[in-house]
């Protein structure tokens, strides 16, 4: 056992503390407590497991969530602050990766709060164990990726995702009998999707979907062949499997920022790598602006393509493969996977420099890229808080040409 002060939060939320110069990272701490933990080393880096906290922080609170300290939930790591605290330490995060990582100093950023700090996730997704003659759907535990606990409550998720999760286990006697699935529901308008993952053969898929009549789409993507829809129960709509974030609101905050800033450029031409539906190519293009929107998922850019003007054009394939094809553009935006932009997308944005807004769901992936390519200075950047009650933060950057 060891005593020791915390003195921040790191990227994904972990408290940091040091013993005789060691680095300790400690989960649901909060920065200036004094705490009791147990210390296990790993190289030049350690993680604490927290006992009692002898000298609490004033930005501690207690957790809405039963799930957060009774089955120690990973999917969310700051319930124990205060909101504020919360954005407060996001802005460090986005500020220290971009010292540690990019090697480019800058200010603590401005921060856009969510307008919702509970029941703001339009998406969920569980893992689902058969144990004991019985669905277990739940999440993993933080400090053990293996063990899945039922889920009774998610108070940062909408309630009716939530409650369609629960009709879900009261038909799960017609589920695909495997070991494991994966499930996902998702809330597009007034339409609820699911997307089971797992299994050989589903033969009460029919029956399944007549318990769930809340469910308007059942997709199952078996563990071997094509993806298949069960139900449709809509009149149209978006592909269900198609990405969209999980805070609608702050998202439109982000892409009107995306947008504004592209717009403000007067450019002729712009590029929407990872387009997605192409909710922000659609708002460029209805500026006049030639847009190229480039997306991988053929359900996604087939949707795309079908309400982009015809002057405008979607590339099916991967930006990696494509983007050099399609340089040079006048503004190039990227919104790429929380992985980042690959080295190939960093090298043909570098050797070809021009106006590059970037939206990023990953800080250190963010200043990784932005290190890659040295062309670009930083005009502006912006933390989005997308993700209450999590360490995940979203960031807008503008880069101009060195020099400009």
């Amino acid at each position: 056992m060891a005593v020791l002060r915390v003195e921040s939060i790191a990227a994904g939320g972990d408290g940091v503390g040091r013993l005789d110069g060691l680095a300790v990272f400690t989960p649901r701490t909060a920065p200036g407590e004094l705490v009791e933990v147990t210390v296990r080393q790993r190289g030049r880096l350690a993680r604490g497991r927290l006992l009692r906290v002898i000298e609490p922080s004033a930005e501690r609170v207690a957790p809405r969530c039963r799930h957060y300290d009774g089955d120690r939930c990973g999917g969310c790591q700051l319930q124990h602050l205060t909101i504020e605290a919360q954005r407060e330490a996001k802005q460090r995060i986005v500020q220290d990766a971009f010292s540690r990582i990019a090697r480019r100093p800058i200010d603590v950023p401005e921060i856009v709060p969510s307008p919702q700090s509970w029941e703001y996730r339009s998406r969920l997704a569980l893992a689902m164990r058969w144990q004991g003659g019985k669905w277990i759907m739940g999440l993993h535990s933080f400090d053990d990726v293996n063990h899945v606990f039922d889920l009774k409550e998610c108070p940062i998720t909408d309630p009716r995702i939530v409650a369609a999760w629960m009709a879900i286990r009261g038909a799960s006697r017609f589920l695909p009998r495997t070991p494991e699935l994966r499930g996902t529901v998702r809330r597009s308008a007034d339409d609820l999707a699911l997307i089971v993952e797992g299994g050989d053969t589903w033969p009460a898929a029919r029956e399944f979907a007549r318990a769930v009549p809340e469910l308007n789409v059942i997709r199952w993507r078996p563990a071997r062949g094509p993806s298949r829809i069960v139900v449709d129960r809509r009149t149209g709509g978006a592909p269900e499997e198609s990405f969209d974030q999980v805070n609608q609101p702050v998202a439109m905050a982000a892409r009107k920022e995306l947008v504004d800033r592209a717009v403000a450029a007067s450019p002729r031409t712009a590029i929407d790598a990872y387009a997605g539906l192409g909710a922000t190519a659609r708002q460029l293009a209805a500026q006049g602006i030639l847009v190229t929107a480039i997306e991988s998922d053929d359900a996604a850019a087939a949707y795309a393509s079908r309400h982009l003007p015809p002057e405008s054009r979607v590339i099916t394939g991967r930006v990696e493969e494509e983007i050099s094809a399609a340089l040079p553009a006048d503004v190039v935006i990227v919104n790429p996977p929380r992985a980042g932009i690959d080295a190939r997308v960093a090298s043909a944005l570098d050797a070809a420099p021009t106006r590059l807004l970037y939206m990023s769901c990953d800080a250190a992936t963010l200043a990784r890229d932005v290190s890659r390519m040295p062309a670009y200075r930083i005009e502006s950047l912006r933390a989005y808080d997308m993700f209450p009650q999590t360490a995940h933060v979203e960031v807008v950057c503008a880069l101009v040409p060195e020099g400009s």
